[in-house]
């Protein structure tokens, strides 16, 4: 299930940057353009291998890219730190956890736009900073942070419909009796 997983992974990751371009609800409430992406990296590092964290992170990077204001590829390093972080020490995280994947959510989808200005900066862009970075920077950590348990809920719904469960079967019946001592 590994193939479909990693397919599911980027076939969200285009829908998701098409739902970021293509409905401004956020950007007029809030003033907020939000970033799904990181979110849906932590969860790609938690249950994917390294392939899947590194074409995540190019395509959706380069997606993401493709309809904002950012330079082509500015993004793809901040989310393969996020995601190859998490999959190093991912056997020390209670993935099932909806507090682990908070902290995780939150800590991704409020590095990413750092990392990702750090590297504006580096380029020589000059990106606008003033208390509306503030705002919209933890308005895009929250949001991101808490849309980490609804991937994993949405993923588990889909794995639980269109896969199946192994039955482990054993010689051993349940309701059999064992007679023991001599006869």
């Amino acid at each position: 299930m590994n193939a479909v997983n990693s397919i599911f992974i980027l076939v969200l990751a285009f829908l998701a940057v098409f739902v970021e371009a293509s409905f401004g609800t956020f950007r007029r409430v809030l003033g907020v353009q939000v970033d799904l992406l990181p979110g849906l990296m932590i969860y790609a590092a938690l249950s994917s291998g390294t392939l899947t964290v590194s074409f995540l992170s190019v395509l959706g990077g380069l997606w993401f890219d493709s309809l904002s204001a950012n330079r082509l590829g500015v993004s793809i390093l901040p989310l393969f730190l996020a995601g190859f972080v998490v999959q190093r020490i991912r056997h020390l995280i209670l993935r099932e956890e909806t507090y682990a994947q908070l902290v995780l959510g939150f800590s991704a989808s409020g590095l990413a736009p750092l990392l990702t200005l750090v590297i504006l900066y580096s380029c020589g862009a000059e990106p606008m900073i003033g208390w509306g970075f503030v705002w919209q920077w933890f308005v895009m950590t929250v949001i991101g942070g808490l849309l980490v348990p609804l991937y994993f809920s949405l993923f588990g719904k889909v794995y639980r419909t269109l896969g199946y469960e192994r039955v482990i079967e054993t010689s051993f019946r349940q309701d059999r009796e064992i007679e023991r001592g001599r006869q």
